[in-house]
Order: structure tokens, then C-alpha cells, then sequence
């Protein structure tokens, strides 16, 4: 273990006098009960789609080629041995029953559950009808399965944002339906490049940009923050990065998955603060999973440093080109110039980049790219950091401290890190060792008691419970819960 305790995780959770609340585990799907779901949602021509899509799909074309043509083609390294060879690991991360029967083991009192094939296959480009058949397959899958657990378990409704029409569309049925209360969305989607999909559809799947749903996007998603506003839950994303950017390597799956949840992370908070989204609709909370903390700490900081150069009142006391003494900047040309410099001196009276500007000579107003947001001083990110966005760690994450160290943060503030489990995924070796090794950074003293508390309880709860009073009502937690979401909170001056 990353951070090693001293403690079993079911003796760690019977020292606490709160419950231990897991923001983010996983479900396996069983692929043969995943495909009688897909029958019964799209009929057998659909289930057929998919065990064809996943046998020829990036994996399998990947096996096929040899290394010099993944190059050539691009085709980067996959995920391969990703689930435990655990047995008993193996089958708790498949079967709700287990997986009940093994919590108190494993020190944990109500778990979020999120599926797992999911997550690559809402946030790529794909097939749009075996997306959203997809989506109401594994919702009602998921539905059914967790039926008689719902005191332990909050199972997530998998939500496609490729279009709003058809987030909207599986909204309503998996949340005002169904009867699910959480939600995992893709916060970005690949969208292939118009004129490269037009001249040369061949390389479309090759040539795409990312689109973060909230800043220069090809839809208008207000709608469908307004209906989470509306049914009272949380859109939470953990979204494939894999193939973006650097992450593109042929041959090292740990190059290309390394940060890739923390880039897809940021990209769509980046979005959320600055197309406004957060200024729109204040109350709506975002979860932000399974990326770690450090991207979250490194945006927030930077948005206050950026605001502090780059609002439009900081641009025109420090950067405006039309306030430049270009006769004073002469006279040092002229000073301490060499003969490279003073034989332009007259050019550089003139303004020294005239003629690689605009005719005249620089935008006559800077753009604000801060007006969409509402932010008008550093405190209102702080408020936004602090009330809009919660963050999923690991619990073998040393990254976790910093969330908590307000001395680290512009205003005094931390991050509101939760503890996601990620039971059922490869770095899980050992499901009975994930809240021991959280506890492990109090051990270290990287965090404090209170701090533990928050990162395993606290602000889950308050992320849920903030959205919707009735989240835990129910359940094994209703009253640790409703006592913090009763409890005052000290807003951000």
C-alpha cells in the first residue's frame, strides 16, 4: 500500500464516530447479463452491435496490427489485465449480494456505484444508437440489480451528453423513471472535425476536437443542468481522457492513462466556471471523479492568478499597448542599445510591433474572458471551488493533502475532496485494504482527524444531500447525513 496504516480497514472504521460514505465504486458488468439487458432494451441485432463493436473495436484492432502499423495508424495502447485475479475480489466486484455482504469488511457503510463500461462508452465517438441503447441498457440494469440494496447502495444512471436531446431523453427515464438518484455523465465529448469528416471521412475518427459542453460548444446545454437542478442530481464525471494530446502512445497503456482523469476533469470545470455554467445556475453541484485533487488545486489557483492579469480592469492599468511611452522606451534604446537596436530607434518610438499588427495596431478593447463567468474578484472562484465542484480521490493518493491545506489556497479555502473507492478497478488489488490505506495519511499526519472526516464523509454527504434533502433517506446513513447537511456552514466572505 501506497500510504500503509497500522490498521485493517474494518478496525479503522470502528474507531470513527462517523460513517465512512465511498463517493465512487464500481460495479463490474458480467457481459452475458449486460447482453440479456441489451436484448430486452434493443433486441438481439443491438447485442449483436456490441459484442462486435468490443471484439473488432480499438482493443481488437489493436491486436491484430503489427507494432509498426499501430504507429502508422496511430492506434494507441489500451487498457489490458484491468480487473483483479482475486476470485473473491472478482466476483464481489460483479455481484450486488457480495459486495453488500463484504462492506462492513471492507469499513465502508453506503457506497455511490458507478458502472464501468460506461465510462469509455459515453465519452468517445461513437455509434449514437448503440450509445443511448447502451445507456438504457445499463440503467435499467442497474435498476433492477440494486433493487433490494438501496440502504447500502446508490447505484448512478448513465447519462449520454453527446447531444442534450439525448441526455434529456435518459434523464427522464433512468432518474424520473427509474427512480435513480445519481448520475455519471461524459463532461466531454470527441466531436470529429466538420471539414476533415467532409473531405475525408476515412480519417474522421482520427481528426476530432474536444468539446467541454459549456464553453464554445456546438450545443446549448442549459437545459439539461436545468433538469438535474430540477430532479435533484448531481451530474458526476469521470471521462476518458486516454488518446488526448501526449496520451497516444502505441506501445505504454500507463503513458496514455496517467493524468488522463484529471485532464478530462479540468477541461470541463475550466468550461463550467468560465462559459458561465456556474454563474447560471449557482446552486448546481459537479462531481468531478477519480482524477485526484492536484488538477483541481493547480485550476483554482490559477483561475485567482489569471484573474488577477488577466480581467479586463487588470489589462488596462498594466497591459493596455496604447498607454506604452514609446518616446521613454526610445531614449533607453538609445541609452543602453547596441547598434542592433538604436539603428531602429525611430521604428520603436513608433511602437516596435506596429507592423505585425492589426492596421490599428493592437484591438482597440481586450476581450473579457471572464465576462461569461460572473467572476468580478478572486472570492467568487473561491466560492465556486468551494461550493459548486467536488472532487473524487484515491485512497492510495498523496495528492489528497493538499486539498486540505487552506494556507496552499488563494482565500484560505479547501477543495472538497471525497474519498472514491474505486472497488472493482485494477488498482484496487485488494478491496479490504482501500480505507486503511485512506487512513493511512492521517497516520502520516497529511491529514487531521477532521480532515478525514470531511475527505471519507463529509462532503459526500453534502454534495448529494445539497442537491436533494431526501438522498440518503433510507439508508444506513439518514441520520449521520441529515446531521450534516443541518449543521451550519461558513460561506465564503
Amino acid at each position: 500500500m501506497t500510504n500503509a496504516a497500522s490498521l485493517t480497514s474494518a478496525e479503522v472504521r470502528r474507531r470513527l464516530d462517523h460513517p465512512v460514505i465511498d463517493a465512487d465504486g464500481h460495479l463490474v458488468e458480467c457481459p452475458p447479463v449486460l447482453i440479456d439487458f441489451l436484448k430486452q432494451v434493443g433486441g438481439q441485432r443491438m447485442a449483436d452491435r456490441w459484442v462486435q463493436r468490443m471484439r473488432d473495436g480499438a482493443w481488437g484492432e489493436w491486436t491484430k496490427l503489427s507494432p509498426a502499423e499501430r504507429k502508422d495508424r496511430g492506434i494507441i495502447r489500451h487498457p489490458f489485465w484491468n480487473v483483479t485475479s482475486n476470485a473473491k475480489d472478482r466476483a464481489t466486484a460483479m455481484l450486488p449480494s457480495l459486495l453488500r455482504e463484504r462492506l462492513d469488511e471492507f469499513g465502508i457503510d453506503f457506497q455511490v456505484l458507478y458502472p464501468s463500461v460506461g465510462i469509455p462508452f459515453i465519452s468517445g465517438s461513437i455509434d449514437p444508437e448503440l450509445r443511448q441503447v447502451m445507456c438504457r441498457a445499463l440503467n435499467t440494469m442497474y435498476a433492477e440489480l440494486f433493487r433490494d440494496h438501496r440502504d447500502r447502495f446508490a447505484p448512478a444512471a448513465t447519462i449520454p451528453t453527446h447531444t442534450p436531446q439525448e441526455a434529456l431523453a435518459e434523464i427522464d427515464y433512468a432518474i424520473g423513471k427509474l427512480g435513480l438518484k445519481a448520475a455519471m455523465i461524459a463532461g466531454t465529448v470527441q466531436r470529429p472535425l466538420k471539414a476533415v469528416a467532409k473531405a475525408m471521412p476515412e480519417y474522421a475518427a482520427h481528426a476530432y476536437w474536444v468539446d467541454p459542453l459549456a464553453l464554445d460548444g456546438e450545443y446549448d446545454y442549459d437545459p439539461v443542468w436545468q433538469r438535474f437542478l430540477d430532479v435533484g442530481v448531481v451530474p458526476a464525471t469521470h471521462n476518458n481522457g486516454t488518446g488526448w494530446g501526449t496520451r497516444r502512445s502505441t506501445t505504454n497503456y500507463v503513458y496514455n492513462h496517467v493524468g488522463h482523469f484529471a485532464a478530462s476533469a479540468e477541461g470541463f470545470a475550466k468550461a463550467l466556471v468560465l462559459g458561465g455554467v456556474t454563474k447560471r445556475f449557482p446552486t448546481l453541484k459537479f462531481g468531478l471523479l477519480e482524477g485526484g485533487v492536484g488538477w483541481a488545486a493547480s485550476l483554482y489557483n490559477d483561475l485567482c492568478e489569471h484573474f488577477e492579469k488577466r480581467s479586463v480592469p487588470a489589462l488596462r492599468a498594466n497591459l493596455n499597448p496604447f498607454a506604452v511611452d514609446f518616446a521613454a522606451v526610445r531614449r533607453y534604446v538609445e541609452k543602453y542599445g547596441s547598434e542592433h537596436f538604436r539603428r531602429h530607434a525611430a521604428t520603436i518610438e513608433q511602437g516596435w510591433d506596429s507592423a505585425l499588427q492589426t492596421p490599428n495596431g493592437h484591438e482597440p478593447e481586450p476581450s473579457d474572458d471572464f465576462g461569461a463567468s460572473g467572476v468580478r474578484r478572486t472570492r467568487d472562484l473561491a466560492k465556486i471551488f468551494s461550493e459548486n465542484f467536488y472532487v473524487g480521490c484515491e485512497a492510495d493518493d498523496r495528492m489528497t493533502a493538499v486539498a486540505f491545506n487552506d494556507r496552499l489556497h488563494h482565500h484560505g479555502i479547501k477543495l472538497r475532496a471525497m474519498l472514491g473507492s474505486d472497488i472493482g478497478h485494477w488498482d484496487v488489488t485488494d478491496m479490504t485494504h482501500v480505507i486503511a490505506e485512506a487512513w493511512g495519511l492521517v497516520e502520516d499526519e497529511l491529514l487531521s482527524a477532521e480532515d478525514f472526516r470531511a475527505f471519507v464523509c463529509g462532503n459526500v454527504a453534502q454534495l448529494h444531500g445539497g442537491m436533494n434533502r431526501d438522498f440518503f433517506k433510507g439508508t444506513v446513513v439518514e441520520n449521520a447525513a441529515a446531521t450534516i447537511l443541518a449543521a451550519p456552514r461558513q460561506a465564503v466572505a
